[in-house]
C-alpha cells in the first residue's frame, strides 16, 4: 500500500496499513483480485453492489483455489445500522479465512490474541464470547478492553462513553467455518477445516487513536482530518 504522507494520510488507511502489516507474520496475504487499497466489493454479476460484508472474496478465494489457504480482505460496506458513537451505516471491514488440515478452535484463539497484542499493547485483555453467524459454528464475539478507560468502565469520574461502562469493545466476529460452506467452496470438509474473522477498519482506528466518536471519521470536520495520523 503506498501511503500520503502522514499529515495528508486517511485516517482510515494508515490504520488498514498497520493491521495487514500486522497480519503479516501469520502467513496471510491479500488475494491478487483484491487491491491493497480499500476497495468496494463486487457481486457476482460483476458489478458494484453495495455489500454488507467483505465475506463474497472469502468463497471466490475457496473455488480459485486449494487448501492450504490464508487470506486478509479488506473493503468498504453497508449496514443498516443508526449512527452512534460506536455504529455506521458505512465504514470499512477487514476479513480474514484459513483454511487447511488440521485447523482447531485454538488455533483462531491464539491467532486472534497475537494480532490484538501487536495491534494494541502485550497488556490488552481479549474477550471471547459465544455468538450466532450463519456461516460459522461455533461463531464467538472478540472483545478488548476499553483503551479508553483501561478496562474500568469509568473515565473522568463518569461512566465511559465509548464502552456504556462495560469496560469493553468489540472489535470483530469469528468462528469456525461451517462444513456447508467449505462444501459449497469445493473444498472436502472430512479434510479439512478452517476458521474465519471479521473486523472494521474504523473500530480499529477508533481505539488505536483515542477517537471518542466514529462519527468524526466520515463529517469532513477539518479540524480533525487535519491531525497527524500515524
Amino acid at each position: 500500500m503506498v501511503l500520503l504522507p502522514p499529515e495528508q494520510a486517511c485516517p482510515v488507511l494508515v490504520p488498514a496499513a498497520t493491521m495487514l502489516k500486522t497480519t503479516g507474520p501469520f502467513g496471510t496475504p491479500v488475494p491478487p483480485s483484491v487491491p491493497v487499497e480499500l476497495a468496494v466489493p463486487v457481486k457476482l454479476t460483476g458489478t458494484p453492489g453495495d455489500e454488507e460484508h467483505t465475506s463474497p472474496v472469502q468463497i471466490r478465494t475457496m473455488l480459485a483455489k486449494k487448501p492450504p489457504i490464508r487470506i486478509v480482505t479488506p473493503g468498504r460496506v453497508y449496514r443498516k445500522d443508526d449512527i452512534d458513537p460506536r455504529h455506521s451505516p458505512v465504514f470499512h471491514q477487514m476479513e480474514g479465512l484459513a483454511v487447511d488440515e488440521g485447523v482447531t478452535f485454538a488455533d483462531l484463539k491464539g491467532t486472534i490474541a497475537a494480532f490484538a497484542r501487536l495491534l494494541f499493547t502485550p497488556e490488552t485483555k481479549i474477550r471471547f464470547g459465544p455468538t450466532f453467524f450463519p456461516f460459522v459454528e461455533p461463531g464467538v464475539d472478540v472483545a478488548v478492553s476499553c483503551v479508553f478507560c483501561s478496562g474500568t468502565g469509568a473515565a473522568g469520574g463518569a461512566t465511559c462513553r465509548p464502552c456504556s461502562g462495560s469496560g469493553w469493545i468489540e472489535i470483530m466476529g469469528a468462528g469456525m467455518v461451517h462444513p456447508n460452506v467449505l462444501r459449497n467452496g469445493g473444498i472436502d470438509a472430512e479434510k479439512y477445516s478452517g476458521f474465519a474473522f471479521g473486523m472494521g477498519i474504523d473500530r480499529i482506528a477508533f481505539l488505536l487513536y483515542g477517537v471518542p466518536d466514529l462519527r468524526l471519521f466520515f463529517e469532513n470536520d477539518v479540524r480533525f482530518l487535519d491531525r497527524v495520523w500515524s
